[in-house]
């Protein structure tokens, strides 16, 4: 794909083959009149959100509340976008979210599973970066994919599973150990999963007993992937997980959500730096992803957007976004006054409403 050269390339070859599908929009903004939504009642959910696409919505307009502040009269500075992950030195704090299912954007025909998965991998690697492996109901302990293609970049990624039976969950951390994965986890915001539900695979709601033995049963760090609320965050916290992703899911789960933004800065006030904080939902740019560590995490994953990178040019579309990602994050960053991450805090915000 030597002729592929800029983001461009690749969301125009993505738009070709996610016809009908994804409308590889510039702004990709869950409104209920594109392509991915319409009205999703009834058929299957595709790549859109769930319902009216109410929390897919509200994640895009949660962001677009927060503009930056200028600070320029400073000596001039190239910031420094480097983010320590469990011990991994990683070229920027954006690493790639745990979709899974090429079913949702138009299967085998666009993109095989097995092939999604190493590009988003080995994209992301190349680009010094992490890419996350999800689950879903196509993933067994014979054919998981996502923790095949981590074991073909060395460990190079994370493992995050479905909340699905407790000893099928803690198969796959063990799994992930042996491959060398650099962190596991579970989105319990998955109990909510439409395509779990519809292909008859149990996922269940997590107790803080049930959190407890899964954290205990593995060397690795353990993320709960799904909180939307402090009282989760702290509880969280209380069972011994090492991160937790601020999430609804891509707005994927539940109707009528808020935004991700909207509550991302009051459980960073409840969990007050005991644990890492990750945020999803609706981060499109650094410029984004600036607001996101303003308003309290340390790092966030891309959804939609890696999709169809994927889909557009495999590994090497993947790496061209997430070098995008990270060159906008240093303007922004250069723009604010931020040297590096640990520079950046909620003064360099506006809140509009």
């Amino acid at each position: 794909m030597s002729e592929i050269k800029t983001l461009e390339d690749v969301r125009n070859i993505a738009r070709e083959k996610l016809k009908g599908i994804c409308g590889v929009y510039k702004d990709c903004d869950g409104d209920p009149r594109r392509l991915c939504q319409g009205q999703s009642y009834g058929r299957a959910l595709g790549i859109g959100g769930i319902g009216s696409g109410t929390s897919f919505h509200n994640n895009f307009l949660a962001l677009r509340k927060h503009n930056l502040k200028m600070e320029l009269i400073e000596k001039d500075i190239h910031p420094n976008t480097f983010y320590d992950f469990f011990g991994m030195n990683l070229t920027m704090p954006i690493m790639a979210a745990s979709v899974a299912g090429v079913n949702s954007f138009g299967g085998d025909s666009v993109i095989t599973e097995s092939g999604f998965c190493h590009a988003v991998v080995q994209g992301c690697k190349a680009a010094g970066t992490l890419g996350w492996r999800g689950d879903t109901y196509t993933y067994s302990l014979e054919n998981s994919y996502g923790i095949n293609a981590i074991a073909e970049a060395d460990g190079f990624g994370v493992k995050i599973v479905k909340p699905r039976k407790q000893e099928t969950i803690i198969k796959f951390f063990k799994k992930a150990e042996e491959v060398g994965c650099v962190a596991v986890g579970v989105d319990i915001d998955g109990c909510g999963s439409y395509a779990m539900a519809t292909h008859n695979k149990p996922v269940f709601k997590k107790s803080l007993k049930s959190l407890k033995e899964l954290v205990s049963a593995t060397s690795l760090p353990v993320i709960i992937k799904g909180v939307m609320c402090a009282e989760d965050a702290l509880k969280a916290v209380d069972v011994g997980a090492a991160a937790i992703v601020v999430s609804n899911h891509g707005g994927r789960v539940l109707d009528h959500t808020p935004g991700t933004a909207d509550v991302l800065k009051e459980i960073s006030l409840q969990i007050n730096g005991k644990i890492k904080i990750i945020v999803d939902g609706g981060i499109r740019t650094g410029y984004d992803v600036l607001k996101m560590l303003a308003l309290g995490a340390e790092s966030v994953l891309i959804g939609r957007d890696i999709i169809r990178a994927a889909v557009g040019a495999g590994a090497e579309g993947v790496k061209i976004h997430m070098e995008y990602m990270q060159k906008t994050l240093q303007k922004a960053m250069r723009m604010t006054n931020c040297m590096t991450l640990n520079d950046v805090s909620s003064d360099i915000l506006y809140e509009t409403y």
